[in-house]
């Protein structure tokens, strides 16, 4: 009896800690930026190597999007119904389904990375509660691709000479903008921009340097505008269900994971940005992109005014009217955060 009772407490012992090592095991699963994207490499890397990094018994599932099938527009939908655990996306696409969260980056706000950077941060706390209340996620990173600028097939001094041109646009807030400054905004999938370009369809567009340059925009332009009229701003998200499973100091060591991972993406904008812009204007060093041979066009204090005067007068109250219909406070937020830190009052 004592030699069964004895037998059956070490098979119990052991089938608890057994039990016990299991739960202790995560699994995630992760989609991220499309295979052929420069930054996908480092999201790869980090996720391989995040289990040895933090001391955690964890490990990534991790796909790009483009590999899995899933549109960027219905990433904070899967992350929502957990058919991901953690995904990351384009907050501009995602925006679609709350208009709020583009008020991290509305067009013309912000025109260089530490302008961006006073925005992103005064802004995280209600974009964060936000997220977590639409759509049941916990944001674990928010950094930028980098400056959307100006490509132009003729001759342009500033952006003044954008009047009459066809721009190519990407969001109602962009075609606002071009408007209010005498443009004809052309609504254009990045593929669709470089024959447009090349036919005449469309005088200039809008990306950024880098992948400009990696869709030859420089082979059909001749004249590059610098002035980042938006940042492309990205982010990662956790299922709040799947961030609650996990013990305090799982948490933790996730949060600061995440934390480092974003300052490398905010680091990889600014070293992309400026490599990219020398190689298309035929600049050293060029080390990343093909070098080609445009025209840099400075922007003017005369520029950045008619810019600021833009955002006044079309930009914020566009943006208000769309997001005030799901959320009256909209504007309040805005005002007290980024409009605090930027200079600007939706009125």
């Amino acid at each position: 009896m004592r030699h069964f009772l004895g037998a059956g407490l070490a098979l119990a012992v052991g089938c608890i800690a057994s039990a016990g090592a299991y739960a202790q095991k995560t699994e995630l699963r992760a989609i991220g930026f499309v295979s052929t994207h420069e930054q996908s490499k480092l999201e790869r890397e980090f996720y391989d190597k995040l289990a040895s990094r933090t001391d955690l018994d964890i490990r990534i599932n991790f796909n790009p999007l483009d590999v899995v099938g899933v549109n960027m527009q219905d990433t904070l939908r899967v992350v929502r119904n957990r058919t991901f655990d953690i995904v990351e996306t384009t907050i501009g696409s995602a925006a679609r389904d709350d208009s709020f969260l583009e008020g991290i980056d509305l067009v013309g706000v912000s025109t260089n990375l530490e302008e961006l950077e006073q925005a992103v941060e005064a802004y995280r706390p209600a974009f964060a509660e936000r997220v977590a209340k639409r759509f049941k996620a916990k944001v674990l990173t928010l950094f930028p691709l980098g400056p959307q600028v100006i490509y132009c097939n003729s001759e342009i001094k500033g952006l003044a000479d954008l009047k009459e041109k066809k721009v190519r646009s990407y969001t109602p807030t962009m075609s606002a903008l071009l408007q209010h400054i005498g443009a004809s905004p052309v609504t254009l999938q990045f593929a669709e921009v470089y024959p447009a370009l090349q036919r005449g369809v469309a005088d200039c567009g809008i990306t950024s340097p880098n992948s400009g340059n990696s869709g030859n925009w420089p082979e059909v332009t001749t004249h590059l505008f610098p002035l980042g009229v938006s940042w492309s701003v990205n982010a990662h998200f956790i299922n709040l269900d799947a961030w609650n499973t996990l013990s305090p100091d799982t948490q933790q060591k996730l949060e600061a994971a995440f934390k480092d991972l974003e300052k490398q993406f905010w680091q990889v904008a600014r070293d992309l940005t400026k490599d990219a812009t020398n190689c298309n204007v035929g600049a050293e060093p060029c080390q990343h992109f093909k070098k080609f041979n445009m025209k840099l066009v400075q922007p003017t204090e005369a520029d950045r005014q008619l810019l600021k005067d833009a955002v006044n007068a079309v930009v914020l109250p566009s943006w208000k009217a769309t997001c005030s219909r799901n959320y009256p406070e909209c504007a309040k937020v805005w005002n007290d955060t980024i409009g605090k830190e930027r200079g600007y009052q939706i009125q």
